[in-house]
């Protein structure tokens, strides 16, 4: 879905780029967000902190001064897989301190946790008889300009076990791949994440704003640890209840794993009759470029907000009117 108007929306606070699982460099982020008339956009990639410069013709630019120069706001971001228990609860966190030593430390923490899990779940795969092989097709990967490169296996993300899946002909694209594994319990491999009332926590404790993302990738009935069963309005409210600042109102569910059957539009209206007088509502694409043969990729400002509704949240962050 975009803005009412047929065209893309001004501001897209939720992009990734190839530190995480997107395809594109910052550069590259930044520069197609500019060639489509882009005012502002996040860089969010998973569990790791944005990047405080760009190579621009051979030189180290600071990533902010070099977006404005393109008449680009950027802002810098970053995403957390947040929950052990619960898929898909992801607190985006903007404006933090990025040099304070606790967020390094649960960078760190988020970065080990993953490898051992994600070379467990290709063995788990490769046993069911979808055969991938952790060494040699998640921790090895072709570039761009078709160069074998070798992977750190601190940086995989559980997204490039989805897309070799649908690669070999397991599943029709990562997103069905990725329902493949979540709805089979013997895969259902669990690495240890940061608790999103931690999250929220520790992004406010860091000077930043936290925001829910694609709330309706949730369950709609979740299983918590001494809780029992609660609906995801329920765990909702106990996000708010430890100081969430935002929710994402606008995201391309049609083009994610979402288990629903309302569309973007029955989406937004519901996000904004449930917290619209109580939290910020923000809105992104989740882009992360496309591949060669990908169908109906995402685009930077499909999913968004306002520029006027940028500045009404996020001003206090950045040196804008």
């Amino acid at each position: 879905m975009q803005n009412g108007r047929g065209d893309r929306y001004e501001c897209d606070l939720h992009c990734h780029t190839n530190r995480s699982d997107g395809n594109n460099t910052p550069k590259q982020l930044i520069d197609r967000a500019v060639s489509l008339g882009m005012k502002a956009i996040a860089i969010t990639d998973h569990d790791i902190v944005p990047p405080a410069t760009v190579e621009v013709e051979g030189e180290e630019v600071e990533i902010c001064a070099y977006a404005r120069q393109r008449g680009l706001v950027l802002l810098r971001g970053y995403e957390f897989s947040t929950d052990t228990y619960v898929d898909d609860v992801h607190i985006l966190g903007y404006g933090l301190d990025w040099s304070a030593a606790a967020l390094q430390q649960e960078m760190e923490r988020a970065k080990h946790s993953k490898s051992e899990a994600y070379r467990k779940l290709c063995v788990l795969l490769t046993e069911k008889g979808i055969p991938i092989d952790y060494d040699h097709e998640i921790l090895q990967f072709t570039d761009s300009r078709g160069v074998v490169r070798q992977r750190d296996p601190d940086e995989v993300q559980r997204k490039f076990i989805f897309e070799k899946i649908a690669e070999k002909g397991y599943a029709e694209s990562w997103g069905a791949a990725k329902i493949l594994v979540q709805n089979d319990p013997e895969l259902n491999v669990r690495r240890e994440k940061i608790d999103p009332l931690r999250a929220i926590q520790l992004i406010h404790a860091c000077g930043g704003m936290a925001f829910l993302a694609h709330p309706h990738l949730i369950d709609e009935v979740v299983v918590l640890p001494g809780l029992g069963k609660i609906t995801r309005d329920e765990y909702i409210e106990r996000l708010i209840d430890h100081g969430l600042d935002g929710i994402e109102a606008r995201y391309t569910y049609n083009k994610t794993s979402y288990k629903g059957q309302n569309t973007v539009e029955e989406i937004e209206r519901e996000i904004k009759a449930k917290y619209g007088d109580r939290l910020f509502l923000s809105g992104g694409s989740d882009y992360h470029g496309s591949k060669p043969g990908t169908t109906d990729p995402r685009e930077i400002g499909e999913a968004g907000i306002s520029y006027a509704e940028f500045v009404r949240i996020f001003a206090p962050f950045l040196a804008i009117k």
